[in-house]
């Protein structure tokens, strides 16, 4: 087999949970291979490059090998090459802490942490 419907693909390999959602992806423009819109009809073979919007994130993959049929996720995971970019880390805000044991914070407390985290 040297090509498939992307929806279907997107499917097989697991990229959406379902079939019609693979497809009404395409439709919303979400899906691009080789960076052109792609239709649910558009065929993908080995080599093209899949850009497709998933959730709020943007999946960047390389077809492998083309399947039509669902399969397991170990299967899948061999179908494509994720070339996701990493996404930049975030800020870590530090939490205020209290020495062990020493129980409830006061109302005062209380306030001097909310003023602090600015609420």
């Amino acid at each position: 087999m040297e090509s498939t419907r992307v929806d279907r693909w997107l499917w097989a390999v697991r990229l959406t949970k379902t079939r019609p959602d693979a497809a009404a992806a395409c439709r919303g423009g979400h899906v691009r291979i080789n960076d052109r819109p792609a239709k649910p009809a558009t065929t993908v073979s080995p080599g093209d490059e899949v850009r497709a919007r998933v959730g709020d994130t943007t999946r960047v993959v390389e077809v492998v090998r083309v399947i039509q049929k669902r399969v397991g996720a170990a299967d899948a995971a061999t179908c494509f090459i994720d070339r996701t970019p990493k996404p930049p880390p975030e800020a870590v805000v530090k939490v205020a802490l209290r020495d062990r044991g020493a129980g409830r914070p006061t109302k005062r407390d209380r306030r001097l942490l909310d003023k602090w985290r600015g609420v």
